[in-house]
């Protein structure tokens, strides 16, 4: 039933715990899991946000690197996947496309004016994928 897992990361630390996450359900599932990450386009991308990240197809790369590597040290069979454009669209569209079974994807609680402007990616994957996803929240860790 969940044979093919998508995990979408940007290298947060909120995509980090999602990819524990995605790990342990492709262990549990025995699933493949099809690592995806997205490098922004347009005036809410990141590097428009943060002007400390000044290369988002090198930090995509490098994202789809550290969570490929993380899932294979766990034995999990492992697809990796690089685009470019608006990550929402590009998430929910490749689902369609490849037929994933699930996406699993992390979040910032963000609130007010901030998510108003820039909006929820998890939020409008949610809205718009055709299969489950699984959100996992970025926590504070001590």
């Amino acid at each position: 039933m969940y044979q093919d897992l998508l995990l979408a990361t940007d290298g947060s630390e909120g995509a980090a715990q999602a990819t524990e996450h995605a790990i342990e359900l492709a262990y549990r599932l025995e699933s493949t899991l099809h690592i995806l990450s997205v490098s922004e386009e347009g005036p809410h991308s990141t590097e428009k946000r943060d002007e400390m990240r000044t290369d988002p197809e090198s930090e995509a790369e490098s994202a789809v690197a550290n969570a490929e590597h993380a899932a294979t040290d766990a034995g999990i069979e492992v697809t990796t996947t690089t685009l470019q454009g608006v990550p929402q669209e590009e998430i929910v569209g490749f689902a369609d496309e490849q037929g994933m079974d699930m996406i699993i994807v992390g979040t910032v609680g963000r609130s007010g004016l901030d998510k108003l402007v820039v909006g929820s990616v998890a939020e409008k994957v949610v809205q718009n994928a055709t299969v489950p996803v699984v959100t996992v929240r970025e926590t504070d860790t001590e």
